[in-house]
């Protein structure tokens, strides 16, 4: 086991992982920039290194200032996180270049995965479900019009190098696919510095199904159950359960056999994340994650597992230790990112806060690093905190997450603390009959009621 790890993140993932490394007696290195000075992470770090300035290109993407500090520090090992470096395959391979442990997986799987063609190419000849869509990167405007008469409309077309929504567009027909086409190569070409497209058939009312999984350096591959990750705006989630409201056991077993299986051909390691659209009892793949998820604590809960533990374990090179039949799942738990964001505009709201009050209570976990008196700074993404609850039922988990949201005060910013009351209180997402267009469609409705 490693006696010193590194932590390149910031926010509640570094606390997350600190907190981990402690309980294993592990010392921990925190990085930040300036102006996380007074970050939590830091002020709990065993050691920590001021790596740059504000602007995360200049800090948290910084890969020679983040070798630097595992360096003199004597860190064995560099935890990522999720976001910035997670999911760099460049930075992975660095990483263990230079005689350090990556906790995570190989920089071949992540580049694998990482191209959102090379991913589907690589999942459909291990046996995984496809949307149906183009073979691979589209050419030309008129493979284009060949694929979708082939897959008929509507169709999505998505950068090749994509995430977090940019690069996709819709075309209901094929007077709308030259924009579509022309708009998405743009896109992705400014986002991502890669103008590759793909096609898939758009699906109108799928929910967004992910199954976690978890494999170790012995050959051995698990998954955790899914987690139902439909409620989205502008394909960035806000609330997520475990499991799916939709799914069986039966149908858990089905794909969580087909995800494993492909990952142990593969010969994937550490943590990830398998992600499908779901619609008329068919699972379609659309992405791996090869990281953490911001999400994981629905899982944790319903599992009884610490997977931060785990992915510790893997890279240190130990044995799982159980299989498959070891996993069980106990009761429901819901995921409400709270953002410090306007809850109608969704316009970021940094600042100081002047006064944090967590809930408690039974069944309820609150992952954040905020307290009274940190500043919100304006450079990195707006989410605060996530709150979390687990209960027997989803039916009480709602309520639970009702009462935990009613609970908690976060003044001197703005946050979507409100817009989650509302969603935890709206009839359609109690019986959970939702799909990833849900939310947006109930934030026109309750606006204009």
């Amino acid at each position: 086991m490693f006696s010193k790890i590194l932590i390149a993140n910031r926010g509640e993932i570094a606390l997350r992982v600190l907190r981990a490394c402690r309980e294993l007696g592990i010392r921990t290195v925190a990085v930040h920039s300036t102006a996380d000075a007074d970050a939590m992470h830091v002020r709990l770090a065993d050691e920590a290194v001021c790596i740059g300035p504000p602007a995360a290109r200049d800090s948290y993407l910084n890969v020679v200032a983040i070798l630097a500090a595992a360096t003199i520090t004597g860190a064995e090992a560099i935890h990522p996180g999720y976001g910035f470096l997670s999911e760099n395959a460049d930075f992975a391979e660095t990483v263990e270049a230079h005689g350090l442990a990556f906790i995570g997986p190989t920089g071949a799987h992540i580049r694998t995965m990482g191209d959102k063609i090379s991913a589907k190419t690589t999942m459909m000849a291990l046996g995984v479900p496809l949307v149906p869509g183009s073979d691979g990167e589209l050419k030309s405007l008129e493979e284009a019009r060949e694929v979708a008469a082939k897959i008929c409309y509507p169709v999505l077309i998505k950068a090749a190098a994509g995430g977090g929504g940019r690069g996709m567009k819709v075309a209901r027909s094929e007077d709308e696919l030259e924009e579509a086409w022309r708009l998405a190569r743009a896109e992705s070409l400014a986002a991502f510095g890669n103008d590759a497209v793909y096609m898939e058939k758009y699906l109108d009312r799928p929910r967004h199904i992910e199954l976690q999984i978890l494999a170790d350096t012995h050959g051995n591959v698990v998954h955790f159950g899914e987690r139902d990750c439909s409620l989205q705006r502008r394909h960035q989630k806000l609330v997520e359960e475990a499991g799916s409201p939709v799914l069986s056991a039966e149908q858990r077993d089905e794909i969580g056999e087909i995800a494993t299986s492909a990952l142990r051909k593969l010969g994937y390691r550490n943590a990830g994340t398998l992600e499908f659209l779901y619609q008329d009892n068919q699972f379609c793949f659309i992405e791996m994650n090869t990281r953490l998820q911001v999400e994981h604590p629905v899982t944790e809960l319903v599992c009884g597992v610490d997977l931060v533990k785990e992915q510790i374990r893997v890279a240190a090179g130990e044995a799982l230790g159980y299989g498959q039949k070891d996993i069980t799942f106990s009761g429901h738990a819901i995921e409400c990112r709270i953002n410090a964001e306007d809850p109608e505009t969704f316009i970021p709201s940094p600042g100081t806060i002047t006064m944090f009050h967590p809930p408690g209570g039974l069944g309820v976990r609150i992952d954040s690093a905020i307290y009274t008196g940190y500043r919100v700074p304006p450079y990195y993404d707006s989410m605060v905190a996530k709150l979390i609850v687990h209960a027997p039922t989803r039916e009480a988990a709602i309520s639970r997450m009702s009462r935990a949201l009613d609970e908690m005060v976060v003044e001197g910013v703005k946050t979507v603390i409100p817009l989650h009351q509302r969603i935890m209180r709206d009839p359609e997402f109690r019986k959970g009959e939702y799909t990833i267009h849900w939310l947006e469609q109930f934030m026109t409705r309750t606006a204009a009621g």
